[in-house]
This record gives structure tokens, sequence and C-alpha cells, in this order.
């Protein structure tokens, strides 16, 4: 008998479900895809399969295989909202791991080889800039970074060395846009992978795939998750390539099966949720750059002319997320998050509930005072991730702390 850790199957998601009609939208999608009630006792809430090892024949063909035999390598639980993100983002083959980073750890070292180079913007989740940094030191990886103005000429930054690259749009936690199509069509011609982080954008309102991108990436804990109580990852994208990446045997990064119910049951708002955020968040984008406190507001497409018409041509809505720049520095950023009364002081985002950090503390932490400056995050700069209460609550809660923060005065008791 064959180990069973080489029945791994052929696709990164098992799910079986009837396809929906092709005219159905994405709404309806989210609700009904990747059910199956006819293996699942009729179930309309899809089961959790809270089992570490299945039985399985003990003689079978490898040939369109389904059997599943230990939660590592795969999970009936995972399959429902595997599926559904890859109907959604338009791919042929999806899969989940244990967290965003995982998910990303798994592409690199399954993609990359000692001496490949790997294009990476320098304005990345900042997880992500450690774990590209750790690996060019320890495994060989030649990691190239790109600044900002670097990244707007892509036909020049990538070489035929290049294997790999990780492109972020929107940026975190500048919100800056990149022109994704620009970049495949430069990936494409020296034939590189490239990978876009869709974490921000959801993919309600972007789809990297569609773009030409060969990958997307997400932290499903965000967006997907939504409500601040799941950690998990997606990959999404060429059957060819998630076959190749091994979350399950070498690294272990699987999804857990409760949190693979807590996604798929998450994702059946996803599209209610982002457009109340999007509408939210562009709103407090447009009344909050007049306060005297605000030196600037950093919203996808308002950086310039330029990256307006790019996110004008390849998003559908511009995201809940939105970072001010305090006039005050460090101060005044401590000043403002004590000054908050509904919004939550913490460094996630995209959940039901709206939140605010200082990157400079938080995500890109590791970073000096002059590597934070070459990437436009000042001490002031305070990332928010706009939730779904009411949008005037929100408006009157950041613009009171934004008083606040301005005076020096100490927060309310």
């Amino acid at each position: 008998m064959s180990d069973p850790d080489d029945r791994e199957g052929r696709s990164g998601s098992r799910a079986t479900a009837r396809p929906l009609p092709p005219w159905v939208g994405v709404a309806t999608r989210l609700v009904h895809g990747g059910r199956r009630p006819d293996l699942n006792a009729g179930a309309i809430v899809y089961p959790i399969y809270q089992s570490s090892t299945f039985h399985y024949p003990a003689e079978h063909s490898e040939a369109g295989e389904r059997t599943y035999f230990y939660t590592r390598l795969g999970n009936p639980t995972a399959d429902g909202p595997a599926e559904v993100l890859r109907e959604l983002e338009g791919g042929e083959a999806a899969r989940l791991f244990a967290s965003g980073m995982g998910a990303v750890t798994a592409t690199v070292l399954s993609l990359a080889r000692p001496g490949d180079e790997v294009v990476a913007l320098t304005d990345l989740y900042g997880g992500t800039t450690d774990l590209l940094l750790d690996l060019r030191t320890r495994y060989g990886l030649a990691v190239r970074e790109l600044t900002d103005a670097a990244a707007r000429d892509p036909e020049s930054a990538v070489t035929r060395s290049t294997r790999l690259i990780l492109l972020e749009s929107p940026t975190n936690p500048c919100l800056r846009v990149h022109d994704i199509a620009r970049w495949a069509a430069a990936a494409d011609r020296v034939g590189a992978v490239l990978a876009v982080d869709g974490t921000f954008a959801s993919p309600i309102n972007q789809h990297p795939l569609a773009l030409g991108a060969d990958l997307v990436i997400h932290s499903a804990t965000k967006y997907l998750g939504g409500h601040s109580d799941v950690v998990a990852g997606a990959v999404v994208g060429a059957a060819r390539l998630v076959e190749r990446i091994d979350a399950r045997r070498a690294y272990g990064a699987t999804v857990d099966p409760f949190a693979a119910f807590l996604l798929h049951r998450s994702l059946k708002t996803l599209a209610l949720r982002v457009a109340r955020q999007n509408e939210t968040a562009r709103l407090l984008a447009d009344s909050l750059g007049g306060h005297p406190a605000v030196a600037r507001v950093h919203y996808p497409g308002r950086a310039s002319p330029a990256e307006e018409e790019i996110a004008a041509r390849q998003m559908r809505g511009r995201g809940g997320m939105l970072s001010l720049t305090l006039r005050g520095g460090a101060a005044a950023a401590e000043r403002f998050l004590g000054a908050l009364e509904l919004v939550q002081v913490a460094s996630s985002l995209g959940s039901v509930e709206s939140l605010a950090s200082v990157p400079a503390r938080t995500s890109h932490r590791h970073l000096s005072p002059d590597e934070l400056a070459a990437r436009g995050i000042d001490p002031g700069l305070v990332r928010l991730s706009i939730g779904i209460e009411e949008p005037d609550d929100l408006r009157r809660d950041i613009t009171h702390a934004l008083d606040r923060c301005g005076t020096g005065a100490p927060p309310p008791l």
C-alpha cells in the first residue's frame, strides 16, 4: 500500500459542489457556493469534520481519487470555503492555510529556489518583508526590493533572472495603488510568477487574476473572515502553480477544521460587509482631510492622478482602509488613540468593528526610522480599518479624537 502522504488530491480544492448557474451574481455565489448537502445529510450549514484521520478503502485507484486520509493533507470542512474563493477569484484551484503568513511562506518556499531572484515592493506587509529578508540571509534568495517610485516602471524592474514577484495593491499602510495588468505583462515577458496580495482590496473590490496575475494571496483573517475570530490564509490561481505550493507535507500550514468552518460562515456576508465598509471609508476620507490635526489622508487613488486612473480601472470599490498622517507625530498619534471611544485600538483589519493602529509601532515596528521614512510611514501615521458601524457615529468618534490629539488635552475618562 502506498504512503497516504502520496495521495494528496490533484487540485488545491476537492469540493464536489454542484456548479451554480453562470448567471448568478457575487452575493448569491457567496451564499450558495461550495455547499454539498447531498454529501452531508442534507445539512444547509456545512458541517465541521473535527477528525484528525479518516478511513479509506484498502483497494482503490489513484485516478480521480477523492478519499481523505489525514487532516494535515486535507479535510472536507476546508473544501467549501476553498471552492467559494476559487469561484470568486476566477481561479483554477484554491488552497487554504493556517494563516496569511502561512500562505505567503508556503508560496515563496515552494516557487523560489536558492539563487532565484524575488522582486518585492518595499511597501509590503511587515511580516512578508521580515520573511524575505530572513530567506535572503539564510537560504540565499536574491531578494530585490523596489521603492514605490521604482515600482512605477515594472518593465525596468524585472529581469531575466526574476522568478517570483510579490505585489500589494493597495499597499500597507499607505494605500498606494499599482497597475496589476502592467506588472502581469512584465512578468510574462520574462517568465516570472506574479503573486498579488489581495487582502486589502478583497475579492469584492479587485480580481488580480482577471488582470493577468498568476496567483492571489489573502490573509483570510481579515475581510474574508471579517469578525476577528478566525486566523486563516488562502492562495488562488493557476492549478499548475497552486499544486506546487506545499502547505501540507513539509510545512504543515494546514487550516484547522473549525477555522475553515468559521471562514465559510463569514464568506456568506462578505459582499454586504465590504459594500458598507467601502462607502463609509470613502465618506471619512472625504471629510477628514480638512481637519487641522490631519496633515494627509492616505486612501486608494488619492496619491496622484495617475493612481486615481489605475484605481478607477482595476478596482470596483476602494476598500475599507484609510490612513491619517497626524500633525505632531507620535505624540499626536498616542493622544488620538487614547481619545477614541468606538474605534478599537488593535493591529488587525477588515472586521465588522472599526480598528486603529500605528504601523510604526505594530506591523512595521521592525524598520529603522530611516526605513520608515523611506516608505512614507511617519511616526504620526494612524491606520484605520473601517467596520460596519453607523457612518455618522464613526465620523463623530474620529473627529472628536482628532480634536483632542491636536490640543494635547488628556483623553476623556
